[in-house]
């Protein structure tokens, strides 16, 4: 069967040889507009993300965390749609976000706890606008959809300059994979934000593979092109461009927050690494195809254009810096992080503690009581 994909327009502003244009002759109000300083501190967050994952790998290769999910290969979809997003926005990750979690301001060492099984999530999502990552497969669409019809009703959606709060409305972005798109949580929440004309952004991640199927085992059609079916729009976006994943981002969140409803938004990538630390990818693709979507690196390309514009070479030579320092910081908060008191749980179940877990809290300490302290927990 032909691939579909290969006949639907995917927007580009930065090709794979580092060359750059204004707009990819779509819609003109998707473009990139940042000056080559705001390039390089995208370059900074995709090459920081990437040491993030590398770092992760190795811990849980060397048993300090029990899993990692990696984002090699996907780290522009996820910076160039993080930097779009505004402080008042929320974002609604699956289990892979980790470069957003980056952009929002998150220590990446929060989220080694998490992986590591010593916490649930150590940031708040209150405070960050990043909620805390989701394992169950498409949840937490829904979760944004109803995110977004609260910031309808609290009137914070659909303002303009004429009345004076233009830039303080909020919008929703909600990631997911192109596995997900499979899921009924997903399809439920686009009847739901195009019914309600929700101000929410759908954000696919097409990696290729939902685990081990690929694209073309889930779809006939682009993904993007499922969103004319529930009544809104959908874009493609070359996924390893972080300028243009950035471009038609800001589009997409603009237009939610103007009371325009909800965008879908294919970013096409690929998972160059395997879908967790537990997977083989060897086992259902060639490395041929691997092979061919090294070459479509998105920091190698950024890194093509800076040089193209005379970035000097102490630029990369500190920004290498940075990484290293990031990795002994993730590897010494990492293997000092303490095992939590399996107490607690009993004071987080409810808002004030039921009789029943009292006593299953008191049994849990006179039972570890009669234990050495060191290994009480």
């Amino acid at each position: 069967m032909s691939d579909p994909a290969v006949h639907a327009p995917v927007l580009q502003l930065l090709t794979p040889e580092g060359e750059r244009s204004a707009s990819a002759g779509q819609d003109p109000a998707i473009r990139f507009d940042g000056d080559d300083d705001t390039v390089r501190a995208l370059y900074r967050d995709l090459l920081l993300v990437r040491r993030i994952d590398t770092e992760a790998h190795a811990l849980q290769r060397h048993g300090e965390l029990g899993l990692w999910a990696p984002c090699l290969g996907q780290e522009a979809a996820q910076v160039g749609s993080g930097r779009a997003l505004s402080p008042q926005d929320f974002a609604f990750p699956t289990y892979r976000e980790h470069g957003v979690a980056w952009c929002r301001g998150i220590d990446p060492a929060r989220l080694l706890g998490l992986f590591r099984g010593v916490e649930l999530g150590g940031w708040d999502p209150a405070e960050t606008g990043f909620g805390l990552y989701s394992i169950v497969i498409g949840a937490q669409t829904l979760h944004a959809v109803g995110y977004g019809l609260g910031l309808t009703m609290d009137g914070v959606v659909g303002h303009d300059a004429a009345a004076g709060t233009e830039g303080t409305d909020a919008a929703v972005i909600a990631y997911f994979g192109d596995g997900a798109t499979s899921q009924g949580d997903v399809n439920e929440a686009f009847v739901w934000a195009a019914s309600f004309q929700a101000p929410v952004v759908f954000f696919c991640q097409n990696n290729q593979y939902a685990i081990s199927v690929p694209l073309e085992r889930q779809t006939r059609v682009p993904l993007a092109q499922r969103a004319q079916g529930f009544g809104f729009p959908g874009v493609r976006v070359d996924g390893n461009d972080v300028l243009a994943v950035q471009a038609v981002t800001e589009w997409a969140l603009d237009r939610a927050r103007s009371g325009q409803g909800p965008v879908l938004i294919e970013a096409v990538t690929f998972r160059m690494g395997a879908h967790t630390t537990s997977d083989d990818p060897s086992r259902y693709r060639e490395q041929a195809e691997t092979d061919e979507w090294k070459a479509k690196d998105p920091l190698l390309r950024v890194e093509r254009y800076l040089r193209s514009v005379g970035t000097d070479d102490a630029f990369f030579t500190d920004l290498d810096a940075d990484a290293e320092a990031l990795g002994e910081h993730l590897r010494s908060v990492c293997r000092a992080m303490p095992d939590p008191d399996l107490a607690a749980m009993f004071d987080v179940v409810h808002a004030e503690i039921t009789p029943e877990l009292a006593a299953q809290k008191a049994e849990l300490l006179a039972y570890r009581a009669g234990f050495e302290p060191e290994v009480a927990r």
